[in-house]
């Protein structure tokens, strides 16, 4: 298995700051290990006048070149071994030369294992060995000592560059799992404003609505039970104004409530509201809507909590349940209003609902926004199918205002 550069998504410089100081800078470790090797071959043959020292220094800068263009440009398996190759070739022309180059063959080892496969890895070291062996024995007859030496060098290089493969692998996945977890703290965060701000946005809605609305409301009720033909001229063009003026705020005041309340709400009825949320989940799964029962008038805070309550189960369903198909229904009762988001997902423990340490923010959130309006929630799991059922209680004189079409979404 070919150790790969981490892949998962960078979200600040601070990530890649991270992977420099792991699997990348081991690596360009081992490349610079090769080309102060490299570097002293030619060194070493510039203090000793070796016979053949411009052509050991020209080979030594192109070994050295390859070796930093492999660190940076190599990404392809192909392109790897051919760059291998290049750099063994270059050893075997520094040591045909004349050149001591034998130990840098131990670094050439450890730079297989770290580019290549296991596989290409152990042929790229039998070669060099074998080459070391022939160059010793042949052109340096030193005998059996460079065979022992050779082997035991190939040996050793074997060892260590396994070792760096089991580092990087470990460094690798413990990279993986910080950007996951940075990842997973930056979508909390995201989500908690979010929330924050429907939260905020869904009070001032509610607080005008109970105040300034409300006044607005009283002061028109009032200045209706005026008698107008008893006043004079002036004051009842007064009355008239005042009237005028409390109609008109009371319409401002109901358009920035509306305003407040969520964007799929603007120009919609409740029901095409959740099917704008439906239609916006794709086909990955199918998510089906209906409306049953007579379609009553109800408060905006409700409606703009069923919309909110119908984006974050969706949401669930697709990001979390691995569900073919899933079911948005909206029931008016004569009582009541209902969601009901049913999916035949995976299903999970719901007792994680009650564990400190299990990341449920958007279900808490949901479960919070039904209790602050007075609603009833329940959540049942099992593999195959999970149902979130949400209930509200209508104002008292809610009377039915037209049959609800049976089905809005159908695919």
């Amino acid at each position: 298995m070919e150790v790969a550069e981490p892949s998962c998504p960078v979200r600040s410089g601070r990530v890649e700051t991270v992977r420099l100081t792991g699997v990348r800078r081991l690596r360009w470790g081992l490349h610079a290990l090769v080309a102060v090797l490299a570097s002293a071959v030619a060194v070493r043959a510039l203090v000793l006048d070796a016979a053949q020292v411009g052509a050991i220094v020209t080979v030594t800068a192109a070994v050295i070149a390859v070796v930093v263009i492999g660190a940076f440009r190599m990404r392809g398996p192909v392109a790897r071994e051919l760059w291998l190759a290049l750099l063994v070739a270059l050893w075997l022309v520094l040591t045909a030369l004349g050149a001591d180059a034998a130990y840098i063959s131990f670094g050439l080892i450890l730079l297989a294992f770290a580019e290549s496969t296991p596989i290409f890895a152990s042929g790229w070291t039998a070669a060099i060995t074998v080459a070391n062996i022939v160059v010793g024995t042949v052109l340096g007859d030193r005998g059996i000592g460079v065979i022992v030496g050779s082997i035991l060098g190939a040996v050793i290089g074997v060892v260590a560059g396994l070792g760096f493969r089991v580092l990087f692998r470990e460094t690798e996945q413990r990279q993986q799992l910080i950007d996951r977890l940075r990842n997973t703290q930056d979508e909390l965060a995201a989500e908690q404003r979010r929330a924050g701000e429907l939260a905020e946005r869904q009070r001032l809605a509610h607080e005008i609505h109970d105040t300034v609305a409300q006044g607005l409301s009283s002061i028109q009720m009032l200045l209706r039970a005026v008698d107008g033909d008893r006043l004079d001229g002036p004051s009842a063009d007064r009355l008239d104004t005042a009237l005028q003026c409390a109609a008109a705020g009371l319409v401002d005041v109901r358009g920035l409530i509306a305003d407040l309340a969520p964007g799929d709400l603007h120009g919609a009825s409740l029901a095409e509201a959740l099917e704008r949320v439906c239609r916006r989940a794709g086909t990955d799964p199918v998510v089906d809507f209906a409306v049953r029962g007579r379609v009553r008038a109800i408060p905006m805070t409700v409606q703009a909590a069923l919309v909110r309550l119908t984006q974050g189960a969706v949401s669930n369903v697709v990001r979390h349940a691995r569900a073919s198909r899933a079911r948005v229904e909206l029931v008016y009762t004569d009582d009541e209003v209902g969601l009901t988001v049913d999916d035949d997902g995976i299903g999970f423990d719901t007792a994680m609902l009650t564990d400190d340490g299990a990341q449920t923010f958007g279900l808490d959130t949901m479960r919070r926004r039904v209790a602050e309006l007075g609603g009833h929630w329940s959540l049942d799991s099992e593999p195959g199918r999970t149902v979130l059922s949400v209930r509200f209680g209508l104002p008292a004189g809610s009377a039915p205002e037209r049959p609800a079409e049976p089905v809005a979404v159908t695919r």
